[in-house]
């Protein structure tokens, strides 16, 4: 499905990370299995799906402050200090290589201050006038799938080379919901690894009857001021009442933005790198010799 291909680099590189034994190292000793794996894994997508725009969405803030004035819970157990985000201290200093070869390559390359990866996404998205495909292994962007598009997910649980696809079928396979509510039901269920409580004793399948029955969050609140009391499963009616303050502001937080202040962009697949003796440099200085002609040869073919 030639079209835009979205990174979750985040997601990647992480991914890369604990994928990869950090005996992967440059000729000083550094480890850059982070800063291979993330190559190698672009290299295996180019090659897989030949998108014609490619970009690489980065998180300018991991915790924006929106969302944390919404439900101060919001990612609280992944602080480090300040507001600095737990990561390994191995993984730090790739970080900013991995930028580096994004940029000799030419891969676009684009995060916005106060928003995640997941906002830029969902702007790209909003914004793109062909097909997508999201790469990913956070399921908070199967939000995005849109048949109509088209829009999917190809998701990473089972490894960069066994991408499992989401579209609006498979959301609904998977979670019992129509295709494009599962940012709503993500909202009622709640999140333990984004630090989202989700309302007290509404479960996955509680969750999904709701939304299943009145086809959204906001449908179902209005039929909830309305006293409609049919379609709502044992007890949750009540212990939705009780959750209303939560439910007025975690949608804001739940759901990606479409309107990130997205600079211009040329989303053009390379085909050759931007900046070749920087990349030659990058290669020297770090060992990526293997890794990064491999995705050269990729682009260029």
């Amino acid at each position: 499905m030639p079209g835009l291909m979205l990174l979750d680099t985040p997601s990647l590189y992480f991914r890369a990370f604990y994928g990869i034994p950090e005996s992967m190292t440059a000729p000083d000793g550094m480890p850059v299995n982070a800063v291979r794996g993330l190559i190698d894994m672009i290299a295996t997508l180019v090659r897989g799906h030949a998108p014609d725009e490619l970009v690489a969405c980065m998180d300018a803030d991991w915790r924006p402050a929106f969302r944390v004035a919404a439900i101060p819970s919001y990612k609280a157990h992944r602080v480090a200090t300040g507001d600095q985000e737990q990561v390994p201290d191995t993984l730090v200093p790739q970080i900013p290589v991995i930028e580096a070869v994004l940029d000799a390559v030419g891969v676009a390359r684009v995060g916005v201050p106060g928003y995640e990866a997941d906002d830029v996404i969902g702007t790209c998205t909003a914004r793109a006038t062909g097909a997508v495909e999201i790469v990913t292994g956070d399921r908070d962007l199967f939000q995005l799938v849109d048949d109509s598009r088209p829009c999917r997910v190809l998701y990473t649980v089972k490894g960069i080379r066994n991408l499992q696809t989401i579209d609006e079928a498979e959301v609904t396979a998977k979670y019992g919901i129509p295709g494009r509510a599962y940012a709503d039901y993500a909202t009622l269920r709640g999140d333990p690894s984004d630090g989202l409580p989700g309302v007290p004793g509404v479960g996955d399948k509680t969750a999904a009857a709701l939304i299943t029955r009145f086809g959204s969050l906001e449908a179902m609140l209005a039929a909830l001021d309305e006293g409609v009391t049919d379609g709502f499963p044992a007890g949750s009616r009540t212990k939705i009442i009780k959750a209303r303050d939560y439910l007025a502001v975690a949608p804001a937080v739940v759901k990606v933005a479409h309107d990130a202040p997205l600079p211009d962009l040329d989303m053009a697949r390379p085909v050759k790198p931007r900046d070749p003796e920087a990349l030659v440099a990058l290669a020297d200085r770090y060992g990526l010799d293997g890794p990064l002609n491999r995705l050269l040869a990729t682009l260029a073919g």
